[in-house]
């Protein structure tokens, strides 16, 4: 006779709702994280090159992020005004991906489509130690990658690339069409 004790459950079958975040521990995320550097330096051979691979690799995992947070944070609501999803970002999102809010969140004075996500310390930098013929290597690349993908998923076309300013900074381009229905939403 079988026995109609507990089954296991696995991890597939268990709700995406809003349970804690596990936390990873930051040696194994450093380690894991200058692995990935090692590999990606394997087969490039300039700083941009590496930059761009390291952001292709973030845009996988920014894909698959947005709507698990979406759905924990926001009970599966998508933001329609631009600064919404900007603030969510830098707040919640930051949150579940580093640990803390990122530092700070700006306007460009001379464009409108310009946003700069300003974060002092990226921890993805923290246990990276650049070559002196790599000094220009900016490895928060791969978060860019992260960020392009995900504001790009929630229908807010941007590029983003990554510069060493203020610590390191996110400059976030939008595409017109997003300022364009931002204006449009507000009017109404």
């Amino acid at each position: 006779m079988a026995s109609l004790g507990r089954q296991k459950s696995n991890n597939l079958d268990k709700g995406l709702g809003k349970g804690k975040p596990e936390v990873v521990n930051i040696a194994t995320f450093a380690l894991l994280f200058s692995e990935i550097v090692q590999y990606c330096q394997n087969r490039v051979s300039t700083v941009p090159e590496l930059q761009n691979r390291l952001a292709e690799l973030g845009q996988h995992v920014g894909s698959h992020l947005l709507d698990v947070l979406l759905l924990r944070e926001k009970g599966y609501k998508r933001e329609l005004k631009l600064l919404n999803l900007l603030l969510f970002i830098k707040s919640n999102f930051w949150k579940t991906l580093f640990g803390r809010e990122a530092d700070k969140l700006e306007l460009a004075n001379d464009d409108e489509r310009t946003y700069y996500l300003i974060e002092k310390e990226p921890i993805v930098n923290k246990f990276i130690s650049v070559p002196k013929d790599k000094g220009s290597l900016n490895c928060a690349a791969f978060t860019a990658g992260i960020l392009e993908s995900v504001l790009n998923g929630a229908n807010f076309p941007a590029k983003v690339t990554v510069h060493w300013h203020k610590g390191t900074t996110f400059m976030i381009k939008f595409d017109e069409s997003v300022i364009a229905r931002d204006k449009l939403i507000e009017g109404r």
